[in-house]
């Protein structure tokens, strides 16, 4: 992947998460119509992320790009349906997004492009969502569960867009030198 096209991943990354903090504030009779298409938005920019990261990690293992990349879908279409309540409300799309995290942060780690510790942050991420997942859990660490998810993403998010991506090292045994 060139480095401009991971920029462009940042900067799709970035619209994310600038239209689900929107999409989230945005209430009330006269302005919730534009925070339920924000909503919409940001989604859609979830899939393109998603769509990006696969295209990105596909060459440092296809299988578990593929199925982070399923899996992320799944929970965007999750969290497309719970916004409509069409799925039941205890349906919640961590359990899509948590283990998509968990394998990005994987997949970072055994890159050779981005930094190990943006890739370790995202399996925290993940493993923080899944725990969010536990009502006991969630209610004592939910504010620190949270930051770590945002701190995590945003930190992937600001590094692709301000750095994108090192050109591929040789394969022989440059990846252990980082």
């Amino acid at each position: 992947m060139s480095a401009s096209r991971a920029r462009i991943t940042g900067l799709v990354y970035l619209l994310y998460f600038l239209t689900a903090i929107l999409s989230t504030t945005l209430h009330g009779p006269k302005v919730a119509v534009y925070g339920d298409v924000l909503n919409v938005v940001s989604i859609a920019c979830y899939v393109a992320v998603t769509l990006l990261f696969y295209a990105m990690f596909k060459p440092v293992d296809k299988s578990l790009s593929l199925l982070a990349a399923l899996l992320s879908l799944a929970g965007c279409a999750v969290q497309a349906l719970s916004n409509y309540h069409l799925i039941p409300p205890h349906v919640s799309p961590l359990i899509f997004f948590a283990p998509f995290c968990i394998l990005i942060g994987y997949l970072v780690i055994r890159s050779t492009f981005l930094p190990r510790f943006l890739g370790a942050l995202m399996v925290l991420a993940g493993v923080g969502w899944l725990a969010y997942l536990v009502p006991p859990i969630a209610s004592h660490l939910s504010v620190y569960l949270e930051a770590l998810g945002i701190l995590a993403e945003g930190l992937l998010m600001l590094w692709l867009l301000i750095f994108g991506v090192t050109p591929r090292r040789a394969t022989t045994g440059s990846s252990l030198k980082r």
